[in-house]
């Protein structure tokens, strides 16, 4: 699929362990869940994607670099590199791509230290709270713009 109809999906630290990990925050649903519901809906849309989940910053940073040969938008999901990563904002501002911003949980209804984001005031969209339902709604949303 050419350049134009691409998007990259980033999961970032520890949402390999989905389904798993504080299901009464996160929920049940499995990192293979959400690259179906994200794939299914950009589908829909008329993209391709291509995810990548990492629990280490240098990759997913690669991952972001790489995505200006062939994507036109970035849906991430950073973890808990949203409210310390200044080089993944960095990568992400570098490309020059579109991205959408998405958490699981309402990261304003937890701790204190969630409530920044590094990527809040750059991010092209951002869904926040939504479940694993928030990567459609982020395809969707980023699609609008594209």
């Amino acid at each position: 699929m050419s350049i134009e109809r691409r998007l990259l999906l980033v999961n970032g630290p520890n949402l390999n362990l989905l389904g798993t990990r504080e299901p009464d925050i996160y929920g049940t649903a499995t990192l293979t869940d959400v690259e179906r519901i994200t794939t299914e809906t950009a589908v829909e849309a008329g993209f391709a994607v291509r995810a990548v989940q990492s629990n280490h910053e240098g990759v997913l940073i690669d991952a972001i670099q790489a995505a200006r040969a062939d994507c036109i938008g970035i849906i991430i999901n950073p973890g808990g590199l949203t409210h310390t990563s200044v080089v993944l904002r960095d990568a992400l501002t570098g490309v020059g791509l579109p991205f959408a911003e998405v958490h699981i949980s309402d990261v304003y209804a937890r701790e204190e230290f969630r409530h920044h984001s590094f990527l809040h005031d750059v991010a092209a969209v951002r869904v926040i709270g939504r479940g694993v339902d928030g990567y459609a709604d982020a395809v969707r949303e980023l699609a609008a713009l594209l």
